[in-house]
C-alpha cells in the first residue's frame, strides 16, 4: 500500500513537471500530448542535433546525448517514424548517464522531401518549425525558378516563409531583382541584407519572437551559415568560400543543429540542398501559383491543358504578356512532380497495406491451425 501511494505521488509530481516545464517552444498542445509519457515517469526533450542515428537533446537536466528504445525503432515502417531535429520525443534516464527516446509527439511545420537515396520515402528535414526563412544568394545563385519550388515546400510545411535575399553587398541590381521576388513572394516578407556586413539584419529580427523555431533553407553557398552565426552572436558554425564560377558553396554545414539565439528564439541551420523535391501534396503548388490557378479556372474548358484550346484565360495572359512564360513552365514542371510524387506515394502505401493484410492472414491461419490442433 505505501508503495502504491510512493507511485501515485511520483506519477502526479511527473504531470506538474510537463505543466510547468520551461524550454523554449514547449506549448499546452505539447504537454497535453505528453501526458501519456508523464504517467509512466517519463520527461520531455527536443532533439537538438542528430547525425546517423545519434541524437542529442535538450531537457529540464541539459543537453545530452541520447538513443532510441529498441520498441521505438522495432515498430518504426521507415525514417519517418524515427526522431527528426526539432522533435519534441519523451526520453527516460538510464543508469550510466544514457539517455532513452521511448516516442515521439505529435509534429507539426513539417519540413520534407523525397529521400536522394529512395524516393520512395519521405526524408524529414525539420520539424516543428514555426517560421522558414528561404535564402537566395544575389551573386550567381539568383534562380527565381529555385525561389518558387521553395515557396511550394514551405507552404506544404505549414510553416510561414519569409523570403531572405543575401548578399546584397555584391549585387549591383538589388532593387530589380527585389522586385522581381515579390512578384511571386505571394504576400511573403522579403527581406533585402548581407549577413556579411551586417546590413538589413535588423529586419529579420523582428521575425524571430520568444520560443518561435525558424529554420533556415537554401542551396549551398547561400550564406545560411555565415547568417546563422551573426543571429547567435558568435561563430556556432564552420564556414566556407563558394566557388567564383558558379556561386555554389562546399557543404561547410553537414548536420541540422538547432540553436539557441540570444532572444528566446531557436534557429535550425541545415545543410545545403542541391536537390529539394516536392513531396507532401498539401496544396503547395496551387497555393504559390494562385495567380495562374485563377486564370485557369476563367477558362473555357475544365480541363484545358493551356496549350491552344479556345477560350484559355492561361494562353491569353501569356500572348499579353501579364504571364511570365517562364512562370507558367515553372507551374507546370512543378504539377507534375507533384503528381509523380502523389503516385509513388500512392503505390509504395498499396503495397505496404497489402503486406500488412498478408501478414494478418498468415497470423489467423497460424492461429486456427494451433486451435484446430488443441481441440483436436
Amino acid at each position: 500500500m505505501p508503495e502504491r501511494r510512493f507511485l501515485s505521488v511520483k506519477l502526479l509530481l511527473n504531470c506538474l513537471f510537463v505543466m510547468k516545464i520551461s524550454l523554449p517552444g514547449w506549448s499546452s498542445r505539447h504537454a497535453g500530448a505528453f501526458q501519456p509519457y508523464a504517467l509512466q515517469g517519463m520527461k520531455p526533450a527536443r532533439v537538438c542535433a542528430e547525425h546517423r542515428g545519434d541524437y542529442r537533446v535538450w531537457s529540464e537536466d541539459g543537453e545530452c546525448i541520447a538513443g532510441c528504445s529498441g520498441r521505438l525503432i522495432h515498430q518504426a515502417q521507415d525514417r519517418r517514424d524515427l526522431p527528426a531535429v526539432g522533435d519534441w520525443v519523451a526520453v527516460e534516464a538510464c543508469p550510466g548517464g544514457t539517455v532513452v527516446i521511448h516516442g515521439i509527439l505529435p509534429r507539426s511545420g513539417i519540413v520534407s522531401r523525397p529521400d536522394p537515396g529512395n524516393p520512395n520515402r519521405e526524408q524529414i528535414i525539420a520539424a516543428n518549425v514555426d517560421l522558414l526563412f528561404l535564402i537566395t544568394g544575389l551573386d550567381g545563385n539568383f534562380n527565381l525558378r529555385r525561389i518558387e519550388r521553395y515557396l511550394v515546400v514551405a507552404k506544404e510545411s505549414g510553416a510561414a516563409p519569409v523570403l531572405v535575399l543575401n548578399k546584397a553587398d555584391l549585387c549591383t541590381e538589388n532593387d530589380p531583382r527585389l522586385a522581381e521576388v515579390e512578384r511571386i513572394a505571394g504576400g511573403a516578407p522579403v527581406e533585402l541584407i548581407s549577413a556579411e556586413t551586417g546590413h538589413g539584419l535588423e529586419a529579420l529580427a523582428v521575425h524571430l519572437a520568444p520560443g518561435k523555431t525558424v529554420a533556415l533553407l537554401g542551396s549551398s553557398g547561400v550564406g545560411k551559415t555565415t547568417l546563422a552565426n551573426r543571429l547567435c552572436g558568435a561563430e556556432q558554425r564552420a564556414t566556407g568560400p563558394v566557388r567564383v564560377a558558379d556561386a555554389r558553396g562546399r557543404h561547410t554545414t553537414t548536420v541540422r543543429a538547432l540553436l539557441p539565439l540570444p532572444g528566446g528564439a531557436l534557429l535550425l541551420d541545415t545543410p545545403g540542398m542541391r536537390e529539394l523535391g516536392l513531396w507532401a501534396d498539401g496544396g503547395g503548388v496551387e497555393a504559390e501559383f494562385a495567380d495562374l490557378e485563377g486564370l485557369a479556372r476563367q477558362c473555357r474548358f475544365t480541363n484545358c491543358r493551356h496549350d491552344g484550346e479556345p477560350g484559355c484565360a492561361v494562353r491569353a495572359a501569356l500572348e499579353s504578356g501579364a504571364l511570365d512564360p517562364d512562370r507558367l513552365e515553372s507551374w507546370r514542371k512543378l504539377a507534375r512532380e507533384q503528381a509523380r510524387a502523389r503516385q509513388r506515394q500512392d503505390a509504395v502505401a498499396g503495397r505496404e497495406a497489402k503486406a500488412r493484410w498478408k501478414t494478418i492472414a498468415r497470423q489467423q491461419r497460424k492461429a486456427a491451425r494451433f486451435r484446430g490442433g488443441w481441440e483436436g
